[in-house]
């Protein structure tokens, strides 16, 4: 194959022909009755082939060398290619009506540059002649005008070479932004999927709550006196808290940016609800604070002291059945501690949770894993997450206004703001029990 660049065009269209007929012949006697090729049946048409393999291989060969051959004739026609456009580039240019081209000697249709001009000049010669003395040479150029330098302009060979006309200097090249944006990260909502909500119509949620049960009943004989049960309802109440956010924006955004508003309107309603989210799980009840479940008197807990994290949590939920009389629905788990349930193996090496290549369910004991970044590493939450034990009221949904504050009206700015008034009322708290240490 090192050869092949010294060939002539016609000695390599030929030598390509060559390569492409012994190809022909192989594989038309390889070729088997369903299209495929079976290479032991062209044993016999290639030279010193013993098997299958050798006449693979001089197939192999055969289209590499005539792949070569092929990109050195691709050579020439490019070459064919650059000499048609060097001939159409000079037809253009000799086509060229230049101004004055009638009249004067040497100007019938096409000029001369001026380098050319420079080095024909006699004045020129002669200074080259005498050793370029350091005196120079003068020499002028009559014959041609301004006009006529314009006209050598359009040939592509301009006067004014020496200032580079760059994307700095020259045309700035346009620049288009892709649509939309990409989302700055924060935290998404977590816990408020799974929270029971409801609506009140007041600034407090009052509720009674009976807060001894005592229940009397014993078997009586014939004419005996009957047991006397208790029962004793206390009033409690939870205050609705707001829960705000606000966004100064100049006229000239909102008015120059269509989706501004919207953005704006999103991000802020998104905002509160995120603030929300956190404030439900472990707001610490100081006005104007939610009380979150964290922080919510008469919850259950217990340390993982030496059991495994799993057993900890299974017995979480049997105090929530036997103390709390509830029946659990979710876990609410830091991310990096489920990673490190999730991760479990047995003492061989199996994952418990199911192999790597897969998802594996995010439950435990058979209920649902709510992974949750705003409660404390190390600590879990189990609870049942039932109408009658937890809900979030709602005095209104989220608000939203414009308007002004201040001085903004002479500033040419408005104040975008978005409120939500909640209350979470914890109807048994012993129905939620939380981990430590795990």
């Amino acid at each position: 194959m090192s050869d092949i660049k010294n060939l002539t065009r016609k000695e390599a269209e030929e030598k390509l022909q060559t390569r492409q007929a012994d190809l022909a012949k192989v594989f038309d006697a390889a070729k088997t009755a369903d299209g495929q090729y079976d290479y032991s049946k062209a044993i016999s048409v290639v030279s010193g082939a013993t098997d299958a393999i050798s006449v693979a291989e001089h197939v192999k060969a055969l289209n590499a060398e005539a792949d070569q051959i092929a990109k050195h004739l691709e050579t020439f026609l490019e070459a064919d290619k650059a000499a048609a456009a060097l001939e159409h580039l000079g037809k253009a240019r000799g086509g060229f009506i230049h101004p004055g081209a009638g009249g004067r000697p040497g100007n019938e249709g096409q000029f001369k540059s001026v380098g050319q001009r420079l080095i024909e000049a006699a004045e020129f010669k002669a200074w080259m002649a005498n050793g370029k003395g350091p005196a120079g040479a003068s020499i002028s150029i009559d014959e041609m005008l301004p006009s006529d330098f314009l006209a050598k302009a359009a040939q592509f060979d301009t006067m004014g070479r020496k200032a580079l006309m760059s994307t700095s200097a020259g045309f700035a090249p346009e620049s288009i932004r892709l649509p939309g944006f990409v989302d700055a990260v924060t935290r998404p909502i977590q816990l408020l999927d799974i929270l029971p909500t409801g609506a009140i119509s007041q600034a407090s949620v009052p509720y009674m709550e009976e807060t001894t049960r005592t229940h009397a009943a014993a078997e009586a004989a014939e004419g005996g006196t009957y047991a006397e049960s208790t029962f004793v309802f206390t009033q409690r109440s939870v205050s609705v808290v707001k829960i705000a956010d606000s966004l100064p924006v100049t006229d000239e955004q909102l008015e120059d940016v269509a989706f501004i508003e919207g953005y704006a309107n999103s991000r802020l309603a998104f905002g509160v609800r995120q603030r929300l989210d956190q404030q439900s799980l472990s707001g610490n009840g100081t006005a104007p604070n939610m009380r979150g479940i964290l922080n919510i008197a008469g919850i259950q807990t217990r340390a993982k002291g030496a059991d495994p994290v799993m057993d900890a949590l299974y017995k979480a939920m049997t105090g929530i059945r036997v103390t709390g009389r509830a029946i659990p629905t979710h876990h609410v788990i830091h991310p990096n501690d489920w990673q490190d349930i999730r991760l479990t193996r047995t003492a061989d090496g199996i994952y418990i949770f199911g192999s790597p290549m897969e998802a594996g369910p995010e439950r435990l004991w058979g209920l649902p894993v709510v992974q949750n970044e705003v409660i404390t590493e190390n600590t879990a939450l189990v609870g049942s997450f039932d109408p009658s034990m937890i809900t979030l009221f709602e005095r209104r949904g989220i608000d939203l206004q414009v308007g002004y504050v201040g001085n903004q009206f002479v500033q040419g700015t408005r104040t975008m703001r978005a409120d939500v008034r909640a209350a979470l009322v914890v109807f048994r708290p012993a129905a939620f029990h939380t981990v430590t240490g795990i």
